[in-house]
């Protein structure tokens, strides 16, 4: 085991234009930054500064290192020897300064919150002072120059109105060697602080720090900085994205990641890792503002995230204002390893999950079907702090032996010939109208479902076995609708739904029905689905 420490780089672009600017930005948000925030032993957070003293380099970023051995290990290694074409094009435009650093204290206010656990706005603008001395002396200069700094001079600066947290370190690494020792402390203040007030002033005038200077420091050099910009495990940055001309679009070898520029087609499709390490699969479109509210979608079992492609392009021509999340569940392509059962505990945690990786607050609304429409509930009672209203669609609050009997014969179908089983479930899932008024939806579905991974299939249905949401959904404080298509399960559904819609909250829910629809109403009918949800989004 090593000590922890930190990744600091310094960059300063060689072209200074809009269009490369946006792509060098647009590049380390999507890219570069949260390729790393996916090695959470390694890097649990990463951030980016922008100078304020009118100095160059203009750009840091900073990303803290669990233990400084890691660096040296092929995990790490290999993202800079296996760089992608574009990263390789746009750092060659950049002039970069990579640093090591190794923690040698820190000190830090009472009650003192992460920067990564604050939200945006929190965070935006926090003051960075980045203090580097060249130490005389060698190791004796090295401990004499620290004990100074958490003995005396930090103990002042916490003085300083605003003052958040001090660290000190120590450069270069000792995973790289080197004679010439430099101590790097960073000092990290509130947007509105005392910086060159009476407290700062008194903390650079006492005896201990002229003998230091005099004695153990050959130079130094102070640089100030603002945050712009927290790095999460998911690419989300959508608003240089939709700067660029298409040609700048950008998918990994493996596809798992891709880019669409533009001004109203920007998009990433990307992923971030569950708690267990599978891969959670998703989309971030529309309004690119990362202000924007986000609404987010719940798929049906056996289908993925483009099972909402027509009411999302009715979304974003009617309500422009909004963000859209869409994702996959799990089970569609892969399980996890060994395999488990899925519940829907697991399957709000994903949706937690992929918000945090995200580093969305809170959600303006959550729309699920299905299971999806159980996930979405059982979210809303498991994280209400974390969306406003919900939209659950075509579920039940429990599951009966009959059900689960149900989709253990499905498994079997499904072990044999996964398009066999597609065939006769979108027949049961679809409205007699759009099997016959709509052949081409009725495919398209069919295909959808018999691409599902039989795996995957096995092990995530079991989240529909032997749940049971009726006493908990009476403590529901979420805005919630229903929604049901007239025809699902032949109208059982609708009287099930009408059943418990009473039972939500203190007040209830509201329950409202798509004409000519099935179990899939925002796919068979997406104009009346949004009809139909229109008002409470």
């Amino acid at each position: 085991m090593s000590n922890p420490g930190l990744l600091y780089v310094t960059m300063e672009p060689r072209r200074h234009d809009e269009e490369f600017l946006n792509q060098f930005h647009e590049w380390y948000q999507n890219e570069h930054g949260p390729t790393r925030l996916r090695l959470p032993h390694i890097f649990p957070n990463g951030f980016r500064y922008r100078a304020t003293d009118s100095l160059k380099p203009e750009f840091l970023a900073i990303y803290d290192v669990t233990e400084m051995h890691h660096l040296e290990t092929p995990v790490y290694t290999q993202l800079r020897e296996n760089r992608t074409k574009r990263e390789g094009e746009t750092i060659g435009q950049v002039d970069v300064d990579r640093r090591f650093f190794d923690l040698l204290g820190e000190q830090a206010k009472e009650g003192f919150t992460k920067i990564e656990d604050l939200s945006d706005q929190e965070a935006e603008g926090q003051v960075l002072v980045a203090v580097e001395v060249e130490v005389k002396g060698g190791e004796q200069g090295e401990k004499e120059i620290t004990k100074w700094y958490l003995e005396e001079h930090i103990p002042m600066l916490s003085k300083i109105p605003g003052w958040l947290r001090s660290r000190v370190y120590r450069t270069p690494s000792l995973i790289e060697g080197g004679a010439k020792i430099r101590i790097v402390t960073l000092h990290e203040y509130e947007k509105v602080n005392g910086l060159g007030g009476e407290e700062h002033k008194a903390s650079m005038d006492t005896k201990w720090r002229t003998e230091v200077f005099d004695k153990w420091i050959a130079a130094k050099h102070r640089r100030t900085y603002e945050l712009f910009y927290v790095f999460g495990p998911g690419p989300r940055e959508l608003e240089t994205l939709s700067k660029l001309p298409a040609s700048k679009g950008f998918k990994w070898e493996d596809g798992n990641i891709e880019t669409v520029p533009g001004k109203d087609t920007a998009a990433v499709n990307a992923y971030v890792n569950a708690k267990d390490g599978l891969t959670i699969r998703y989309r971030l479109e529309g309004n690119v503002s990362p202000k924007a509210p986000t609404v987010a979608f719940s798929n049906s079992l056996l289908t993925d995230y483009h099972m909402w492609d027509e009411l999302v392009a009715i979304l974003k021509t009617a309500r422009p204002d909004l963000r859209i999340l869409r994702y996959d569940t799990r089970g569609r392509h892969e399980i996890p390893s060994p395999p488990v059962p899925a519940t829907l505990d697991m399957l709000t945690d994903d949706l937690r999950t992929l918000l945090k990786g995200l580093r969305i607050e809170k959600l303006h609304a959550l729309i699920g079907v299905s299971m999806g429409g159980a996930t979405t509930l059982k979210f809303a009672l498991k994280y209400p702090e974390l969306v406003d209203k919900i939209v659950a669609c075509d579920f039940n609050v429990a599951s009966s032996d009959a059900n689960t009997a149900a989709w253990k014969d499905r498994i079997v179908v499904a072990e044999k010939n996964i398009r066999d089983l597609a065939g006769v479930t979108v027949e049961r899932w679809f409205h007699p109208h759009t099997m016959t008024e709509k052949p081409e939806i009725a495919k398209w579905m069919t295909d959808m479902v018999a691409g599902n991974n039989v795996e995957g299939f096995k092990y995530s249905c079991q989240a529909l076995w032997g749940y049971n949401m009726k006493e908990e959904m009476k403590g529901c404080k979420v805005n919630t609708l229903f929604v049901v298509g007239d025809g699902d399960g032949k109208g059982a559904l609708v009287k099930a739904m009408d059943g418990f819609k009473a039972n939500l909250g203190e007040k209830g829910a509201e329950l409202k029905i798509v004409p000519n629809a099935g179990h899939l109403p925002m796919s068979e009918a997406a104009s009346d689905f949004w009809e139909a949800i229109k008002e409470l989004l």
